[in-house]
């Protein structure tokens, strides 16, 4: 009974839709009429233009395209919905054939929803998306492809992944590949085809998981990506220690570079094959972004000499061979270090030497740990940001922790910051109940100059209210005479209670800068510049 009520209502729905779209069209026909009128001899109008304005506004506009229109626009359609578009008509049913575009994606080729095809599950997942990705790959084969993405992660078929790989490189016309890979059990990982290396066709080359690169030696001058521009690289595997050099020195036109690298990367080759190489000379090179694990940083050697790059962001551990040089363009830096002797002296001399290069930045995001690791009071002194004009801390904190001592003394190091934003989380959860002490700010001799004369922004996300976070709050408000914004996005858990009180504390604080507004939220941040 509930399906044919079901039938019924969609049939009755069905009816009032065909209504609408038949009045919606018999309106437009009706004024397109009035307005291509013509006065006749009669003093009348022309039937002709009627007639011909209704059979216009009953045309399939969309089949009255171009083939080669129509496969522009299936193009940026899933492979499973442009498949789905032939069904359409006898024109649309080998149209989907002619798109150079490929993406087979295991998780979502297929919906629970599907009967021919049932949805992954752990038995039927691999049976369903190998049949339906090698039935359409047969279809159609005989166009070369111009972008191929491949996310396959249970029981990938290695072989059949590289003949299709191999099969697109050899026709020529391959622009941007992206595998996703994920072998099973001890089976070998995928090895990239040598072909790949010679492509001169290759804009963007993203590879993630099971895949193993062994880049010809540098000597082999063919061996080049000529047209490389993007370049995306996820816990792969390496032939060599290095293999990442010997890649990137074949990138001359490299823009946008992202390396995820782990010790596990380099298993099998040995100790005595020296420390890993990571060397990024690439004077195109606009976007770096460098992640590898802290634990085992001292088996990495990074030199970085990029002269146009634009934004960098660095996660992992500072080893003793980490080179920064030659970044005058740099705009914006992302600093997350993790290191366990971050209190050493031998530690501190490495933050201050790496952090020199990245003096000039307008933007700059750091972790509020890495904050005090940058204020670290040794001989080598506290580094001077002359242009930074916005500046974010995030993370962990803790409402007694002396990191906010650090949030003021970077503030003295930045003369020129206009943008002041905090996002933080309370690490300990029992502060929000037992934690009663009132912690002031260090009151300084002088004021730091942006807070008299430049700052204008002021963002807290993750407020919860306690001592030390007012204190804050309080003075950035005395302080700040030209403050125009200041939001507080308070803790979603806090009751309804807790929040009034923050806002009435807050409003009741002393400003400086007569046009200050304060605003309260319980979103999140969303600045285009302080993304993380």
């Amino acid at each position: 009974m509930k399906g044919q009520r079901r039938e019924s209502m969609e049939e009755e729905e069905e009816e009032r839709r065909s209504e609408r779209q038949r009045i919606e069209r018999a309106e437009r026909a009706e004024r397109r009429g009035v307005l291509r009128a013509r006065p006749c001899g009669c003093g009348g109008t022309s039937s002709n233009s009627l007639s011909s304005s209704s059979a216009d506004d009953y045309k399939d506009v969309i089949s009255s395209l171009p083939d080669c229109l129509l496969i522009h626009i299936l193009s940026f359609l899933p492979t499973r919905a442009s498949v789905a578009t032939s069904i359409l008509s006898s024109r649309w049913r080998s149209l989907w054939k002619l798109v150079p575009v490929l993406d087979l994606d295991q998780r979502t080729l297929f919906s629970q929803s599907d009967t021919e095809y049932p949805g992954p599950t752990t038995t039927n997942s691999n049976f369903s998306f190998l049949d339906a990705a090698s039935n359409i790959w047969t279809l159609r084969n005989a166009i070369p492809l111009s972008k191929l993405r491949l996310h396959w992660t249970s029981n990938c078929d290695s072989f059949l992944v590289e003949t299709w790989v191999q099969d697109t490189l050899l026709r020529g016309s391959l622009q941007e590949l992206n595998l996703y890979i994920f072998i099973n059990g001890p089976n070998p990982p995928l090895e990239m085809p040598t072909t790949l290396f010679f492509s001169s066709t290759l804009v963007s080359l993203r590879l993630t998981g099971d895949i193993l690169l062994n880049p010809p030696p540098a000597s082999a001058s063919a061996s080049t990506f000529p047209s490389l521009r993007i370049l995306v690289i996820g816990g792969v595997r390496y032939a060599k220690h290095n293999s990442i050099s010997t890649l990137l020195a074949a990138c001359p036109v490299l823009q946008d570079l992202s390396l995820s690298v782990e010790t596990s990367n380099f298993y099998g080759l040995g100790e005595s094959a020296g420390k890993v190489n990571v060397i990024v000379l690439i004077p195109t090179l606009k976007t770096l972004y460098v992640q590898w694990s802290a634990d085992d940083c001292w088996l990495y050697k990074l030199q970085i000499n990029t002269p146009a790059l634009e934004w960098f962001r660095f996660e992992g551990g500072l080893g003793e061979d980490v080179v920064l040089e030659n970044l005058p363009n740099l705009v914006e830096a992302v600093i997350e270090l993790d290191d366990d002797d971050s209190n050493s002296v031998d530690y501190a001399k490495r933050v201050f030497d790496f952090s020199r290069p990245l003096l000039n930045v307008q933007s700059l995001k750091l972790s509020i740990e890495d904050a005090e690791i940058f204020c670290n009071p040794y001989k080598y002194g506290i580094p001077m940001f002359h242009n930074l004009s916005s500046l974010m801390f995030y993370g962990e904190h803790r409402p007694d922790w002396c990191a906010w001592d650090v949030v003021q003394l970077m503030l003295c190091q930045a003369p020129k910051l206009q943008i002041l934003a905090l996002k933080l989380t309370l690490e300990d959860q029992s502060y929000h109940s037992d934690f009663k002490r009132h912690y002031h700010l260090k009151e300084e001799f002088y004021v730091p100059e942006c807070l008299s004369s430049h700052l204008t922004t002021f963002y807290y996300e993750g407020f919860s209210g306690h001592g030390i976070e007012m204190e804050l709050v309080r003075y950035v408000l005395k302080e700040a005479k030209v403050l125009k914004t200041m939001k507080i996005i308070v803790e979603s858990n806090l009751g309804s209670k807790a929040k009034h009180c923050i806002h009435k504390k807050l409003m009741n604080f002393r400003r400086s800068s007569r046009t200050c507004q304060i605003e309260f939220d319980e979103g999140h941040l969303d600045l285009y510049m302080m993304s993380l």
